[in-house]
């Protein structure tokens, strides 16, 4: 089966304190699917990597294989913390894991697979009091709430709002979301789960980005405190649109007159493809699509050459602005 499953985060940030207890649950990691039939199946590969020095074997960290739930395996104690911070004595230690998503049955290949980078801060201290972190450190982690989810590809869940170790640590607090949307944008928001899923299969050439806020209140008691960060969401382009002409015809007659310079336009040909944006090197470009003379005269073939140049271009469906690319013969 060839593997479809995606993660639609490059990378996740969570901090790792001295001393918290095994079991400690970090941050939840989540895949998306390309077909409705795909399980995932979650890795924490082998190795930690640490700045400065050789990678470590992974004592620390597991996943829950079917939830894709990163917890403290083990606690991580002052003589931990010395090791994996390569004896630099500072107050935080940033080291590695990567995580990879299979199939059930598939071997567990960190090289081949899926897979995204989790960084973690490791804390020479005891983790803070809940009454001594601000709204928004409860809220939300350091992370932008960015994601990249595939045009085209089935439903599913993609994110959770709640923060598993704060949930875990501060029992004490209400902590409760709000995902805040326009109207009939393809994201629904469950607050029992706290998660937040793709509702239907998205189309970049209709919409390319799409700007939520998720809003989160803390209650304590009497006290009541509210936060709101951005949410968003980029389509990743599939090459599923082909290109088009603005007026339907794809060759253009040239006419010329005696005594032309070297380098007069004879003739011009436009080609909209609303499917990609100009990418670089700007051969890769140059090479999707050729301009051609159609002759059986060499004298022509030598005199004559067809030049491309193409930039990028903005097409605007149901109001929004989407990237695109012009060619021009």
């Amino acid at each position: 089966v060839a593997l479809g499953l995606y993660f639609p985060r490059k990378e996740y940030l969570e901090n790792v304190y001295i001393d918290e207890p095994a079991g400690m649950p970090l941050l939840r990691i989540h895949a998306l699917r390309d077909s409705h039939e795909e399980v995932a199946h979650f890795h924490v590969c082998q190795n930690l990597i640490v700045p400065r020095a050789r990678p470590q074997e992974n004592n620390w960290f597991q996943i829950r294989e079917k939830t894709g739930l990163l917890y403290l395996s083990k606690s991580l104690d002052r003589e931990d913390f010395n090791m994996l911070s390569v004896g630099n004595w500072m107050p935080l230690s940033k080291v590695m894991l990567y995580v990879c998503v299979s199939h059930p049955f598939q071997e567990k290949d960190c090289d081949s697979a899926a897979r995204t980078t989790v960084f973690l801060s490791l804390i020479n201290a005891t983790a803070p009091a809940c009454s001594s972190l601000t709204a928004r450190q409860l809220c939300f982690t350091e992370m932008d709430l960015s994601f990249h989810i595939k045009e085209n590809k089935p439903p599913g869940t993609f994110h959770q709002l709640q923060l598993p170790s704060v949930h875990h640590l501060c029992q004490n607090l209400s902590i409760s979301y709000k995902l805040l949307a326009a109207e009939g944008v393809p994201f629904r928001y469950n607050e029992n789960t706290t998660s937040v899923r793709v509702t239907q299969r998205l189309d970049r050439e209709e919409r390319e980005r799409y700007e939520l806020i998720a809003k989160c209140t803390v209650r304590e008691g009497l006290r009541e405190m509210q936060v709101e960060v951005p949410f968003l969401v980029n389509v990743l382009d599939e090459d599923d649109s082909p290109p088009f002409l603005p007026n339907g015809t794809d060759t253009a007659d040239a006419v010329v007159e005696f005594n032309r310079k070297e380098g007069t336009v004879l003739s011009t040909l436009t080609v909209y493809d609303a499917d990609t944006t100009p990418i670089y090197p700007l051969e890769s470009s140059r090479k999707k699509y050729t301009g051609t003379i159609i002759t059986d005269d060499p004298w022509i073939s030598e005199t004559f050459r067809v030049e491309h140049i193409f930039d990028e271009i903005h097409f605007s469906p149901n109001g929004s602005q989407v990237r695109g690319t012009r060619h021009e013969y």
